[in-house]
């Protein structure tokens, strides 16, 4: 098939659609523990929804200078678990550099009671958080953080209460 006239479009293949269900599952290679990621969480008011959210920002601890990256989350949610999928980092177009670590914002309306927060990374290695929200009291509990028990599992992810972001409706 000649380059200057094709009689047919060539077909360019497909990239693979990355699972999160796939990271949860996988066995990660052996590495020495390394931090790369903070999950602090805190109650958030939105003043256009006019609602209060229970929020988690995912960010990295590296702060990055020429671009703005966002961190690309997929949220799995059953009963009392959250699982944090981390899938990737994407740069935003941002006209003035700035000096800050890349991160993400997912928000939850109905949290209420004990939740355990997982952070997967694609390898498969896993951090977890267990955290009490109580709205009425306008307080959230760190109580535990750990590895779980997984083969080649290492530390990755620091979890915190962001209480300098703590925002309520003001009466």
């Amino acid at each position: 098939m000649s380059l200057k006239r094709p009689d047919t479009i060539p077909k360019i293949p497909k990239t693979r659609k990355k699972k999160g269900h796939a990271a949860l599952d996988a066995i990660p290679a052996k590495k020495p523990d390394k931090l790369e990621y903070y999950c602090k969480a805190y109650y958030k008011f939105d003043e256009t929804l006019r609602k209060q959210f229970c929020a988690f920002s995912l960010e990295t601890v590296v702060e990055f200078t020429s671009f703005t990256y966002e961190i690309s989350v997929e949220v799995i949610r059953e009963k009392n678990v959250i699982n944090f999928i981390l899938m990737g980092l994407k740069a935003n177009m941002n006209v003035v550099p700035l000096v800050q670590p890349a991160s993400a914002e997912i928000l939850f309306e109905d949290l209420i009671g004990d939740f355990t927060v997982n952070v997967v990374k694609q390898d498969g290695a896993i951090n977890s958080g267990e955290f009490h929200f109580n709205i009425f009291k306008k307080e959230i509990l760190l109580n535990k953080e750990y590895k779980p028990k997984k083969k080649n599992n290492r530390l990755f992810c620091r979890f915190f209460v962001d209480l300098e972001n703590f925002s309520f409706v003001e009466k």
